[in-house]
Formats: structure tokens, C-alpha cells, sequence
């Protein structure tokens, strides 16, 4: 479960406890009727309010527990290439000569790059049945990096389990098992849910796997600044460490979220819990099994909600009127986008989307995030306190319409293997890639020849084919889907080359 730590006074969290008690205990030496007084109390029992019973959340959890599944995580012991500060003093002594043979310059504060073995790790979450044939929805950093996925229904049977795709920018992840006629949940429309209205959180935290707690939703369109997408449905029901990719649902047991994140003071469920609702859900979802990843659709703002604007602005002692403290303030129109088109300029107020009132950012992403490029939507906005409203299309992060798809190597059109131990000796490096073989593709347009070896890839170390696959598919759907590589020749001979991966 990712946490974010508040550090505020104890006191104060300590003092609301004891307040709590203290008025539980007048009311409960009030019930405490006197004989003489008891004819009076019954007059006041008959006219008082009959007590509201609390809502049964029973057949919620009986529906929806089958469906919320324990992940374990396995990252198997690697090695891996690693700079790391170098000791003048140690240098001299493996290397009196400070590389003048050309083992490379060393010492004098510079870095090294070693091998070190990392140790296994593993770790546990959370997941949901969304589908009968077994695919599971959880969170990115559930199973981000993971070499095996063990997925453990609430009956105890055992699957091993794959990643279909993830998302680090609404963290969210894809994964399957191999089952038929499994417990899916049934799945609701989040933004129907409202603030004060009964939910369960459902998972395996701490190690208590098949856990359910209740509470209420507090709060909804919440950002905290720690995904790229976030419009958070916050609950006080508690959360904690392998809640992460578990259910949260309404009191007819349906998916309205998925728990992601804690907010906390001390990092145990003293706090709030955020869930990523199912609308952003059903999109990236959507996306991964259509496209293989997700198909964001962007404004091109950069912004925030007014009132924090305004707020900053009057701690400068400046005074400023937008003509309303609700909306998001644009602080930067970028160039080509969809806003540019409409016609926003730094200053001017979002306040509705598709006729959707916008009252803070999160409202912004959440609308946003369930759009793809090439969608069309109707911006209203203030310009010098003036409504306007223009229909805009959307873009992807490359400034276009297109389906962008994430690329494998088969678009480098080249074969690579990791270097032999006597090029290892020879070169005096200690790892690479070397181009067995180039055949059509980008590798061949930018010029890289046979025989090169691939040491860095936007400045990433490159010690495996995996190692370039994972870069290639990370860069295809970025802003800039251009590769910086470089390494050497067979000669020891260094260069590089830039590598365009976009049409």
C-alpha cells in the first residue's frame, strides 16, 4: 500500500480521542433514569425520533469477498550494473596507472560501474476478478518488476499469473490467470457514488488475508500529487499495507474503486484511504486488451484549482479577481494542443467540460481520463471574467490523433546478444549489447552497423535484450519516442546514434 505521511502535532489527533470518549460517557449517565424522574422520561421517549438502525453490510460482503484476491510478488536475485562513487584511494591501489592503459578513467571523485547481486524480495496486495475467464485488476506498484505472480483465491486455490499491461500514470495493472466460471465482481458506475454513503474496503492487509472494513466515502475528485491521472474516491473505511489493488464497493456489493494509497500519520490506518475509481478503471482496462496500452488523451494545460491560486497570490499580497473561486486556473498553454485551439491563455478559468462542472482538478482528470485522442469535448471558460465555450479534439502525448501502441524490438529490425566474456576482456567493459544482425527497421535507417555494441539508451544502462525491450516499449508511447544510444565499436571506438521511433 503506498503511504503518504502527514506530520502533524500528536496532540491534536490525541485530544479529538479523549473529546469522543468524555461526550460518550455524559450521554451514556443520562440513559441512567431516577426513579422519580421515570414518568417524564417515558412522555420524552414518546415524542423522540426512533432511532435509525445501522445499515447492514452483510450481503455486501458476502457478494463481493469471492471476488478479491491475495497476490504474492516474487523479484528473483539479479545482477545488476550499477555506478557508483568512486575511492581515489582504492583506485590507485587496483590501478596505479589511473587507466593510462585504457581501463578507463577512475578516482579523482569521479563514479565506477560494479555488478552487484540483488537480494530476492517479495511482497504481497491485492486484487479484483473483473471477468469470468480470470482477468484481475490491481495496482502497477502491486506487481511492477515482478518476475512470478501467485494469485490465491478465497477458496485457497493457487494460480500463477501473468501481466496482460500496466500503467504507471493512474497505477493501475492488468493481469491473468488461467481459470473458467470464476467469481467476477459486478461492477458500478463511480461517479454515481456520493460523499457520506456506506462503503467496504476488502483485502489482504498485513498479512489478514479476506479482510473487510466499513466507513464512508469523505470526500471525491481528490489529488495528491503522487500518480500523473488521480481523481481519488477518499474513505475513511481502514487501509493498510496489502490493501493495495483490493476492492472497494458499495452496500450492494459492486466495484466502485480500487484501493491504492494511504494518508496517514504514522502509516497504519489512522487515516484516510484513496481508491481509483471505476470509471478510470474501465478505460485503462479497455485500452490494454484493445491496444496493449493505455490511449491518454491530453488538454495541454498545466494548472491547478483557483482557489490554490488565489491563495498563493494574496501570501505575495497580491489581489486577484478571476471572476470566481471555483474552476482550474491555466497556468501554460502548451503548443499544439487542444487547448491552444480553443483558444485558453495563461489567466483564463476551466469551469465546465462537456456541460460537466469542474470545480477543482481532480473533477478534471477524471473526466479527462476517460477520454481517448481523437475524442471531441466542449471546453467553457472564463477569459477576463467572460464565458466562452468551444469544442476542442483531444490529443495524445505526441501532439496527435493516432493510436499510439507500444513498440517492441521488432521495430528496431536488428538481433542483439549480451557480450561474450572474451569481448568483456578485450574492451575492458563489463557488460553491453552487441547488433548481431541488422535488417530493415529503425536501426538500420539511423545508420548503427553490425558488430556495434549498445552500452546506454537515454542514459540507461544496458545489460540485457530485456533491458532494451522494456526501454523501446517505455519510449514508443512517450512525449519524445526518440532513443540517444550509445556504445562502442568493435575497434573500442565510442559513438552514437539517434534512433526515431515514431513515423
Amino acid at each position: 500500500m503506498k503511504k503518504i505521511l502527514n506530520y502533524l502535532v500528536p496532540g491534536t489527533s490525541l485530544a479529538a480521542i479523549v473529546f469522543a470518549i468524555a461526550a460518550f460517557s455524559n450521554s451514556h449517565a443520562a440513559t441512567q433514569p431516577q426513579s422519580s424522574n421515570i414518568n417524564s422520561l417515558n412522555m420524552l421517549e414518546s415524542q423522540a425520533t426512533p432511532a435509525v438502525q445501522p445499515v447492514d453490510l452483510t450481503a455486501a460482503a458476502d457478494k463481493a469477498l469471492p471476488s478479491v484476491v491475495h497476490i504474492k510478488y516474487v523479484q528473483n536475485s539479479k545482477i545488476q550494473t550499477v555506478e557508483v562513487q568512486s575511492d581515489p584511494f582504492e583506485d590507485f591501489f587496483n590501478d596505479p596507472f589511473g587507466g593510462f592503459f585504457g581501463r578507463g578513467q577512475r578516482g579523482q571523485g569521479g563514479t565506477q560501474k560494479r555488478q552487484v547481486q540483488t537480494p530476492k524480495r517479495t511482497a504481497t496486495g491485492s486484487g479484483v476478478i473483473i471477468s469470468q475467464d480470470g482477468y484481475i485488476v490491481t495496482n502497477n506498484h502491486v506487481v511492477d518488476g515482478a518476475d512470478e505472480l501467485t494469485v490465491t483465491l478465497a477458496d485457497n486455490k493457487e494460480y500463477s499469473a501473468r501481466i496482460i499491461g500496466a500503467d504507471k500514470t493512474t497505477d493501475l495493472a492488468l493481469i491473468k490467470i488461467d481459470g473458467r466460471n470464476l467469481p467476477a465482481i459486478e461492477i458500478a458506475n463511480s461517479d454515481n457514488v456520493k460523499v457520506g454513503e456506506w462503503v467496504l474496503a476488502i483485502g489482504n492487509p498485513l498479512g489478514l488475508n479476506n479482510t473487510v472494513t466499513a466507513g464512508i466515502i469523505s470526500a471525491k475528485a481528490r489529488t495528491l500529487g503522487a500518480n500523473g491521472v488521480e481523481s481519488f474516491i477518499q474513505t475513511d473505511a481502514a487501509i493498510n499495507q496489502g490493501n493495495s489493488g483490493g476492492a472497494l464497493v458499495n452496500t450492494a456489493g459492486q466495484l466502485i474503486g480500487i484501493n491504492a494509497m494511504l494518508y496517514s500519520q504514522t502509516g497504519s490506518n489512522i487515516g484516510y484511504g484513496f481508491a481509483i475509481p471505476t470509471t478510470m478503471m474501465n478505460k485503462v482496462v479497455s485500452d490494454i486488451k484493445q491496444y496493449g496500452t493505455v490511449q491518454r488523451a491530453m488538454i495541454g494545460i498545466q494548472g491547478g484549482d483557483v482557489k490554490n491560486f488565489v491563495d498563493s497570490q494574496k501570501e505575495e499580497g497580491k489581489e486577484v479577481d478571476l471572476g470566481t473561486m471555483e474552476g482550474i486556473y491555466v497556468d501554460k498553454v502548451v503548443e499544439e494542443s487542444a487547448a491552444e485551439e480553443a483558444g485558453l491563455e495563461k489567466g483564463d478559468v476551466i469551469i465546465e467540460v462537456d456541460g460537466q462542472k469542474v470545480t477543482k482538478f481532480g473533477d478534471l482528470s477524471g473526466i479527462i481520463a476517460q477520454k481517448r485522442p481523437g475524442d471531441k469535448v466542449t471546453l467553457t471558460f472564463l477569459h477576463n471574467k467572460k464565458k466562452q465555450t468551444k469544442t476542442v479534439t483531444l490529443r495524445n502525448e505526441q501532439g496527435n490523433t493516432q493510436v499510439v501502441k507500444n513498440q517492441d524490438l521488432d521495430v528496431l529490425g536488428a538481433d542483439f546478444r549480451e557480450i561474450t566474456q572474451q569481448q568483456k576482456q578485450q574492451l575492458d567493459i563489463q557488460y553491453g549489447l552487441e547488433v548481431i544482425k541488422v535488417n530493415n527497421g529503425k536501426m538500420k535507417d539511423a545508420g548503427i552497423p553490425r558488430g556495434f555494441i549498445i552500452r546506454q539508451v537515454n542514459d540507461e544502462i544496458i545489460t540485457t535484450v530485456d533491458d532494451l525491450q522494456k526501454l523501446v516499449k517505455e519510449v514508443s508511447t512517450s512525449k519524445e519516442p526518440v532513443l540517444i544510444i550509445k556504445g562502442i565499436y568493435p575497434t573500442g571506438k565510442k559513438g552514437y546514434f539517434v534512433v526515431q521511433l515514431s513515423e
